[in-house]
């Protein structure tokens, strides 16, 4: 059949469609609101509508909800009538509905769904059940990130700018910094790591080997489904984005920050981006970039490294190597660059009232987090180098006012499986109690209590700062073992619903995981119950697993 023409009739009815939409979209634009930013949310909603609706629920919009509850979500988006600023990256951060329009169901698994493959293995290889067509199979496929093969999906360690393997990249940048034998802990000085951008977390989950844990970041984006592959091979991973808001650690938790080609744009905002950065690496700590920009490729190129470059100089960081794709900036150990500055100059210095450790919705601002006098001192974080850190009472302890006593008695035993989450931290005793096990702790911590996630942070461990009265920022089925330590009373003092955090924690949890609950009775002492999940399926998931 030829493609012709369209004839006359074709050409009037063709007119009409298209006037009837246009005048829709003008009704529908004038009853929503004006827009902002260039875009309104009901416009942004009629492209990226689900990925917000599965990003502030925290599942997987292709196969856990179902296609009724995906049109739930669509409304509870409009009738929440959000106004995102896309260039802003709002349109990737948590934006919880009211309570009264919060779903109240268990999410049954996906068809085919299996239990996890174990550690280690699944470092490499996890079930196909999660796999759909907009997973990064196909678009990363060129770049060795994952290959289908059979029922399974293999990590062959690869990335964007590491094609051969994340364990020769690691290699390599151990080796720009002249770290002995080329192992990038740099002998247990080098402990945690943030990961910007990160893909299926393979440089993470390699990272692993040398007693480096990784907190991965990425959004739920365009390349769906990376975070979940990430936790579901055992490597740790949180949903989130470089957006409006601060991350959700404490300043100076990581000694080095990554990015591989993340596509994102450090310059935006005067460098705000750059600056939250600078604000969670410690004293002397580095940024690897690796990226067109670093060696300027063509005019554009040049001009964004230029531009970067001498941001980062007005924020004293120095080029501690640039080697051929690669550039490691490092952070200055004290106050002295900053108080040199020419007075002016921007970026400027936080206000002296600002907390560097205040985060939970707290807005990002375009200004450098210099040291307390403490610190400046200090002349660096003074850790002990890892795993001595974990029990070495640290230099913040004088800060906080607890003594090291607390902090060495303040140790528990236990056992587990992979991924663990301890829903209220304290002090990380729970994570430094299983160091020995093959596992990894994610320590969260409220975020209107006590600042302790700065000691699990400075003690090597890794965490987030959450409000157990929203949902967690994971997908489901993303956790072995849930550790509850008071937790259903305490939001239960806030005015939250405990059935509530009973479905959250059932999401997250996998099938066959466990969840510990220590919490205070109505009468009597502390209570201990130990549960299992069981393996739930709907009938229709039943029979798609025959």
């Amino acid at each position: 059949m030829s493609r012709g023409r369209p004839d006359g009739a074709q050409k009037k009815r063709l007119l009409t469609t298209v006037f009837v939409v246009a005048l829709f979209l003008v009704f529908l634009y004038v009853y929503h609101g004006s827009k902002n930013t260039g875009e309104s949310a009901l416009e942004y909603g009629s492209r990226s509508l689900r990925k917000l609706g599965s990003s502030y629920l925290g599942g997987d919009e292709d196969s856990d909800l179902g296609g009724k509850q995906d049109e739930a979500k669509q409304k509870s988006y409009y009738q929440m009538r959000l106004k995102l600023d896309l260039s802003l990256m709002e349109h990737y951060e948590r934006h919880c509905p009211l309570p009264e329009r919060r779903f109240n169901c268990l999410i049954p698994p996906p068809p085919g769904y299996k239990i996890p493959i174990k550690w280690p293995s699944s470092r490499d290889e996890v079930w196909k059940a999660k796999y759909t067509p907009h997973s990064p199979c196909h678009e990363k496929s060129d770049q060795n990130w994952m290959v289908v093969k059979g029922d399974r999906i293999h990590f062959p360690g690869g990335g964007t700018h590491f094609h051969y393997g994340a364990d020769k990249y690691i290699a390599h940048l151990a080796n720009m910094l002249n770290f002995s034998n080329n192992v990038l802990n740099n002998e247990g000085r080098l402990r945690t790591v943030f990961d910007v951008g990160c893909g299926v977390a393979s440089f993470g989950g390699y990272l692993l080997s040398s007693n480096i844990i990784t907190m991965s970041l990425a959004p739920n984006d365009v390349h769906q489904n990376q975070i979940q592959f990430a936790l579901e091979r055992g490597i740790p991973a949180y949903l989130g984005v470089l957006g409006t808001k601060r991350l959700p650690y404490p300043s100076r938790s990581f000694e080095l920050a990554h990015c591989s080609r993340c596509r994102i744009d450090w310059l935006q905002r005067d460098g705000i981006l750059l600056l939250e950065l600078d604000r969670v690496l410690r004293p002397g700590g580095y940024f690897a970039y690796s990226s067109p920009e670093a060696y300027a490729q063509d005019e554009e190129d040049l001009r964004i490294w230029k531009e970067m470059s001498a941001l980062v100089e007005r924020m004293c960081w120095r080029i501690a190597v640039k080697k051929n794709q690669t550039v490691i900036w490092q952070k200055p150990l004290s106050n002295d660059c900053y108080f040199e500055r020419e007075h002016g100059t921007q970026p400027p210095l936080c206000r002296s009232d600002d907390d560097p450790d205040a985060v939970g919705s707290v807005l990002m601002e375009p200004c450098i987090t210099h040291y307390s006098d403490h610190d400046h001192q200090m002349k660096g974080s003074g850790l002990a180098p890892w795993p001595a850190r974990l029990i070495t009472p640290p230099p913040r302890l004088l800060i906080l006012a607890i003594r090291a006593i607390c902090f060495e008695k303040d140790l528990i035993s236990s056992d587990t499986i992979r991924n663990v989450m301890d829903m209220k931290a304290n002090l990380g005793s729970f994570a430094a109690a299983l160091n020995d096990k093959d596992v990894w702790v994610m320590n969260v911590v409220a975020d209107d209590g006590p600042k302790r996630l700065r000691l699990s942070t400075t003690g090597g461990l890794i965490g987030s700062v959450h409000n157990w009265c929203e949902a967690f920022s994971t997908y489901p089925r993303t956790y072995d073992l849930l550790h509850a330590w008071n937790v259903l009373s305490d939001i239960e003092k806030k005015g939250c619903s405990g059935e509530d955090l009973l479905l959250e924690m059932d999401r997250i949890l996998r099938p066959a995981g466990f969840a510990i609950f220590r919490d205070r009775q109505p009468v009597g002492d502390e209570a201990v119950f130990i549960i299992q999940k069981k393996l739930w399926l709907t009938s229709e998931s039943f029979r798609d697993a025959e």
